[in-house]
């Protein structure tokens, strides 16, 4: 067995700046794929085609500066935030607009298209090239629609997730529902965000159509009572499903629930200028070791009976040299915090961050800038379950506490509290 070791490879730092505006923007574009594209979620589907589309699928970016940098929250109505090649090809191609970071956040519909496979279709512009010029022109029309701005958090507890994997009878489950409002200084809303964990998968394995499942449909609702993009940002939902009651149990439903608890929320919040204005952020790829050996022909058969041929060869290439998810972190004014991690994380990961953070509110979203399968936490491994083994959880026993550490040491790096980032 491989050592266990966590390596920094990629750092960026920006600092507060002596301007004190705060300014943001918001925009939204469609990114259903075409009708035949494979669909990812679901092992027993193969590589089946999509046969049609249930609800459109979207991304939303907001754009918030403050002093002098900037950085950009997207929300996807995808499985998986985009690959490693397709990042970097966003971030290349983003780099001349000045962003200190990039979340890009999945929602984890398990009704989406397969990220992984990029030459689809065949002969012609592969969907995941027009996916990433979609993104990134979205993110260039919230930025060129910035304004300036104010903003407030506020959090409640729900009871509208539960936990899917332990069976204890204090099994864990982070309750807390986190809003975030964004407005103009006239008040009219710019955007808002939603932060909850729980695992899309509201609908059968057998439908065949693109939907953005209940996310979706709670964005959608938001934006019609607001007039503005909502995005949904996914938590630690590795272990975590909707806990719907006998009235909502199709997506939509649970959607408008859930939109209604955020609409509530939303309507507590008092936006006001920041106080200690300034944006900061870090960034890092973390290397564990891979316990699953693709390359192995016996393990390569077996993940054959489960996961396509190209999918396969995606991992193969992808844990070559070993499991390596991206950390990015950043901290809004001293008091907001922004934790995006490459992977499905557990709860109890989520909820030992903003325990040790020691921050206001801090926005745990997992299934961003990549993804690199579960990371459950040594106690779910000992308990069992899907999510906590071979083939799904492919980095070493405790990877996702390790990264759960790191990200605590850049949050308090990054209010200079600990030495290392400033």
């Amino acid at each position: 067995m491989r050592t266990t070791s966590a390596v920094l490879a990629v750092l960026t730092l920006a600092g507060p700046a002596a301007a004190a505006d705060f300014e943001a923007g918001a925009a939204a574009v469609e990114i259903t794929p075409p009708t035949g594209y494979p669909m990812w979620g679901y092992s027993s589907r193969k590589d089946k085609p999509a046969e049609g589309v249930r609800d459109p699928l979207h991304a939303r970016a907001l754009v918030i500066k403050s002093g002098e940098s900037k950085v950009a929250l997207v929300s996807l109505d995808l499985g998986r935030a985009p690959t490693r090649d397709s990042v970097r090809r966003i971030r290349e191609a983003l780099k001349p607009d000045g962003f200190a970071e990039l979340f890009l956040v999945a929602s984890h519909t398990h009704h989406g298209p397969v990220l992984e496979l990029d030459t689809w279709p065949k002969g012609g512009r592969p969907y995941v090239r027009e996916l990433e010029d979609r993104l990134v022109g979205v993110i260039r029309k919230a930025d060129a629609a910035r304004k300036p701005a104010r903003y407030g958090v506020a959090s409640a507890e729900t009871r509208l997730n539960r936990n899917r994997q332990s069976k204890r009878p204090d099994a864990p489950v982070d309750r807390e529902l986190l809003v975030l409002r964004v407005e103009d200084l006239a008040g009219k809303p710019v955007a808002h965000a939603v932060n909850f964990a729980a695992h899309p998968t509201m609908l059968p394995a057998g439908l065949m159509q693109f939907s953005a499942d209940f996310p979706g449909a709670m964005a959608k609702h938001v934006e019609a009572q607001t007039g503005a993009p909502c995005l949904f940002l996914q938590g630690a939902a590795g272990d975590l499903s909707a806990n719907p009651a006998d009235g909502d149990r199709d997506p939509d439903a649970f959607g408008r629930r859930l939109a209604t608890e955020a609409l509530k929320l939303a309507g507590t919040i008092r936006c006001e200028p920041a106080k200690a204005p300034g944006l900061v952020t870090a960034r890092e790829e973390l290397k564990f070791a891979c316990m699953v050996d693709i390359g192995n022909a016996v393990v390569k058969q077996a993940l054959g009976r489960a996961f396509f041929p190209e999918l396969v060869g995606f991992f193969e290439g992808e844990y070559r040299e070993g499991v390596r998810p991206t950390l990015s972190a950043a901290v809004l004014d001293g008091s907001v915090g922004f934790v995006g991690v490459s992977g499905e994380f557990f709860c109890e990961h989520a909820q030992s961050l903003k325990r040790r953070a020691r921050l206001p509110h801090l926005f745990f979203l997992g299934y961003c800038n990549d993804y690199h399968q579960y990371f459950p936490t040594v106690q779910a491994v000992s308990e069992g379950g899907y999510g906590t083994g071979l083939p799904v959880s492919a980095a070493e026993l405790g990877a996702g506490e390790r990264v759960i550490d790191r990200a605590l040491i850049r949050l308090y790096q990054l209010r200079g509290l600990v030495p290392g980032a400033k």
